[in-house]
């Protein structure tokens, strides 16, 4: 990948289809139910973009991406994409895609293995995980033996917070449990794991101030600005994205539920210094993936 050609870094990109020739059952309502959270209508007709898809979107506007499926398998029963496919088609579009993985910290010893297979045999750069979605609190010990990998190689650990369009409005919210997606536990994992280089992802509703406070006080925390569109960033998620957290927020879409073309828009309306967008759009990002 050649950085100087690109004009942004998206570290957050979804590759949504499950990793079988159809669809898991009860999979359509839940994209349905997303596409409406969202208002992305392609994601209500059954349109969702393949890895291949996503690469040349990316490709087209100069932009790299950072790409992960969800493993939640033991919580949705929707089986995921599989890492290694991600990985070998992250690998055949190197030059705009980086590829991250997911593993269900619940799958134990065997996820531990998974990993470091991962890491060494695809060149997988970091895990995403989203406890709302796989039902854990990230500070919870069983998790922390992935970690270790993790930590271990240099790679980096993308953690879902806040609320979560996932479930939104559908009966007993799909099952999903807000509470896991507290960024405050994440401080725990911070400490206990000083050198993992940890992303809190997204504006971190209703607890934007606790993920601020988190990233300001672990040098190690970053956070991403995706899943919502600039415009409706809290005034104090802008504050310190211009200020002590300049160097630590992120450019990141949300893939395809959010595309870029709309984030970029919006985020050229909102109230960030001009010194401060290239390190948002771009440098933090490459700092972060060991590419500056």
């Amino acid at each position: 990948m050649n950085f100087d050609d690109l004009i942004a870094i998206d570290i957050h990109t979804h590759a949504e289809e499950p990793c079988c020739t159809h669809r898991d059952d009860g999979y359509n309502e839940f994209q349905a139910g997303m596409a409406k959270y969202f208002r992305n209508p392609a994601g209500a007709e059954g349109m969702l973009p393949t890895v291949p898809q996503t690469a040349e979107y990316f490709r087209e506007r100069k932009i790299g991406a950072v790409i992960f499926p969800v493993d939640a398998e033991r919580e949705t029963g929707f089986r995921r994409y599989r890492n290694e496919e991600v990985a070998e088609i992250a690998a055949e579009n190197s030059d705009i895609l980086i590829p991250f993985a997911s593993i269900d910290p619940w799958k134990g010893k065997i996820g531990v293995r998974e990993a470091r297979r991962l890491i060494e045999d695809f060149g997988i750069r970091g895990f995403k995980f989203h406890p709302t979605m796989q039902g854990f609190y990230p500070n919870d010990r069983m998790a922390y033996p992935l970690y270790e990998v993790i930590q271990e190689a240099g790679c980096i650990a993308l953690f879902h917070t806040g609320q979560t369009g996932v479930g939104s409005g559908m009966r007993g919210g799909m099952g999903m449990r807000l509470k896991y997606s507290h960024p405050m536990y994440l401080d725990d994992v911070a400490v206990d794991f000083p050198d993992l280089k940890i992303i809190l992802a997204h504006p971190s509703f209703p607890w934007q101030e606790e993920a601020l406070s988190v990233a300001t006080h672990k040098p190690n925390v970053y956070i991403d600005m995706s899943g919502w569109s600039p415009k409706y960033f809290p005034p104090i998620l802008v504050q310190y994205a211009n200020s002590i957290l300049k160097k630590k927020m992120l450019f990141g879409s949300d893939w395809p539920a959010i595309t870029p073309d709309r984030w970029l828009a919006d985020f050229e309306k909102i109230d960030i210094k001009d010194e401060v967008r290239p390190l948002i759009l771009k440098e933090n990002a490459m700092r972060i993936l060991g590419a500056a």
